[in-house]
């Protein structure tokens, strides 16, 4: 029996529920589907719940910005609440489009126990156009994230037109020296993309994908984990196959980074 549960919203354009609810079970977890007003109207309580899950695709349209009406909704609603969750130790993702929630809310970064001033942004790329691809991410091993514990240099699906983090070099500064700066962008040999496109494929200042609060329960990240749940979710996996057949060795049907990120927040309860 499942003893961690999985809250995964969805409603108003998010349209990544059912993937990222499979990942979450194939991590281990009971994932549960649920409207965003079954949580506004109370019919849903936060509290059976240990993982928040803010999922992508485009609420609201992203008519006034990537998750910006999300964000208000949810918290001249259920801000409370949410603190309140926060408060019991429990984990928060947000994954594309929850990621601009939870720094339209002020969740992210959370500098100082504040989790209602917001001081960084997601806008437009600096492409000018929406990006479907897979990009190649470092994580910062000395991040408190429980999300990354234990995992190095990856790939992960992107799917995004407001995916560039930005914010004045005070806080970008404050967030390096904390380590709240989990994943970061970078060339197929590891090394910094330093802005460069498509490594970068918004122009995020200091390459930045993925961040944290300072407690590592909050997280936040513009790829989708939830995406690559399966090795034939990765457009070269049969090339891969083939080349390790070749040399010799057996291919690896483990899991995958985007679930091993999943069983990370699992396994941080148990």
């Amino acid at each position: 029996m499942n003893d961690i549960h999985a809250l995964v919203l969805t409603g108003y354009g998010l349209n990544c529920d059912n993937e990222t609810a499979y990942s979450f079970e194939l991590a281990g977890a009971k994932a549960t589907r649920m409207h965003i007003n079954s949580l506004i109207d109370g019919t849903v309580r936060p509290d059976n719940f240990q993982i928040m899950v803010f999922g992508g695709g485009f609420s609201w349209g992203d008519d006034h910005g990537g998750g910006v009406v999300q964000a208000v909704r949810l918290k001249n609603n259920i801000g409370d609440r949410i603190l309140e969750f926060i408060e019991k130790g429990n984990l928060i993702i947000g994954i594309c489009n929850g990621f601009q929630t939870l720094v339209n809310l002020g969740l992210l970064p959370g500098f100082g126990n504040d989790y209602a001033t917001r001081s960084v942004a997601l806008t437009f790329n600096d492409c000018g156009n929406f990006r479907d691809d897979w990009v190649t991410l470092a994580v910062n091993p000395a991040s408190p994230c429980i999300f990354t514990k234990g995992l190095g240099q990856m790939e992960l699906p992107i799917r995004h037109g407001e995916g560039k983090f930005y914010s004045d070099e005070s806080v970008i500064s404050r967030l390096i020296d904390s380590h709240q700066v989990a994943l970061r962008y970078v060339l197929a040999n590891g090394e910094p993309a330093n802005g460069a496109f498509p490594f970068n494929p918004n122009g995020s200042l200091h390459d930045i994908a993925g961040m944290c609060d300072p407690t590592g329960r909050i997280f936040g990240l513009m790829p989708h984990p939830e995406a690559f749940n399966h090795e034939t979710n990765h457009p070269d996996w049969t090339r891969t196959r083939e080349r390790t057949k070749r040399q010799g060795g057996k291919p690896d049907s483990g899991i995958t980074p985007g679930i091993r990120m999943f069983q990370n927040a699992v396994d941080f309860f148990r």
